[in-house]
């Protein structure tokens, strides 16, 4: 019981602190995606304390399943603040040591060989980090459920058996100790998705934090000072909305969906930039940094991502959403896409899977 409360105690102030700081740090001139991203990420936060607290007030739960949560949600935190003490010490004496030499010059020249190269170059080595993420978990799971299904004849911990995840939210509020059935409904693979993003969230944090404090340091700070533009170095990079975004999506939906929401994020978004870069003729009045062609083009290959994750009809309407989103975002709302895509594809799926009762077809399934 000592070790359980030890590990909460520090989940729960460190997640205080991170909600603080996020607000201490940000830009206030991004009023939206202050909103977004602090109320995704305390949603997130904020339940996976309560289901800690739900797990812990059953007896069958607390020898084997408690263990594992508060190791997956503990252990991170410490590696990552022993990271970023390793970081401060190797930096501090860096300097020290090499005080009477300035290696300005060397960032300044790779800043200035980054703004040499084209806009379309640049947009892609922003958004190939997030093409990565996503191509590679899907790889993950469509190895694991081949050899799944193929070990035991069943894609049993790689598919939820429920997927209505308000369903799931309201019957943990009314039924009493309904938290295991609703656990274990989900799914192994589930859990895994949702804690990669919640360790890469974590990192990410971790990063714009120490990058903003200048007294403490992390280990991808020299990358931020040479990659972000300077409305990201006044406010928060938009790595850091992407993984807000995704560990809100990694939350509340089930893999497939989450694997829709992470291609439309990352494919559907460099499709969009690409394309409005290089063949982009017709500027959208509202937005002049945007063009019809890219939209299009970006929504053509969000109706497709969905097509094979979640069938015709879902397909439809996530590509309606992410074209509203994506002719709305900066303006004339100022929002980052990063914040908008995932946190309003999920709560579009969440609400409509709920009251509709409208389901999803995996295509990609059948060729297993």
């Amino acid at each position: 019981m000592q070790i359980f409360f030890f590990w909460f105690l520090l989940v729960f102030f460190v997640f205080m602190l991170i909600l603080y700081y996020f607000l201490k740090f940000a830009d206030e001139n991004s009023t939206l995606n202050i909103f977004f991203g602090f109320t995704a990420t305390f949603i997130v936060f904020i339940h996976v304390i309560m289901f800690l607290l739900l797990i812990f007030q059953n007896i069958s739960l607390v020898s084997g399943i408690l263990k594992l949560w508060t190791l997956s949600l503990g252990l991170p935190i410490l590696i990552i603040g022993g990271l970023i003490i390793i970081s401060t010490i190797f930096v501090y004496f860096f300097k020290y040591t090499f005080k009477k030499k300035d290696f300005s010059s060397f960032g300044n020249k790779l800043r200035t060989k980054l703004n040499e190269k084209s806009k379309l170059r640049n947009d892609t080595y922003r958004k190939v980090p997030h093409i990565l993420i996503f191509v590679g978990l899907f790889i993950l799971w469509y190895i694991g459920i081949i050899f799944v299904s193929n070990v035991t004849g069943t894609t049993e911990g790689m598919v939820p058996f429920e997927n209505n995840m308000l369903y799931l939210y309201f019957r943990i509020l009314t039924e009493p100790n309904s938290i295991i059935e609703v656990l274990f409904s989900l799914g192994w693979f589930y859990y895994l998705l949702f804690f990669f993003f919640y360790i890469f969230c974590l990192c990410m944090l971790a990063n714009e934090y120490t990058r903003k404090s200048k007294r403490i340091y992390f280990l991808f700070n020299f990358f931020c000072t040479i990659f972000l533009c300077d409305e990201e170095k006044r406010g928060y990079g938009t790595y850091l909305y992407f993984a807000i975004g995704h560990i809100f999506t990694a939350f509340l939906c089930p893999p497939m969906v989450l694997f829709t929401i992470l291609g439309i994020s990352s494919i559907a978004d460099l499709m969009t930039s690409q394309i409005g870069i290089k063949f982009g003729k017709n500027h959208i009045k509202w937005n002049e940094d945007k063009t019809w062609e890219g939209t299009f083009a970006g929504t053509i290959s969000c109706f497709i991502i969905t097509l094979f994750f979640m069938g015709f009809i879902w397909a439809l309407i996530f590509s309606i959403a992410f074209l509203i989103f994506d002719i709305v975002t900066r303006k004339p709302i100022n929002i980052s896409d990063n914040l908008l895509v995932p946190i309003g594809l999920t709560i579009i799926f969440v609400f409509i899977r709920f009251y509709f009762d409208l389901n999803y077809y995996t295509i990609i399934l059948t060729w297993i």
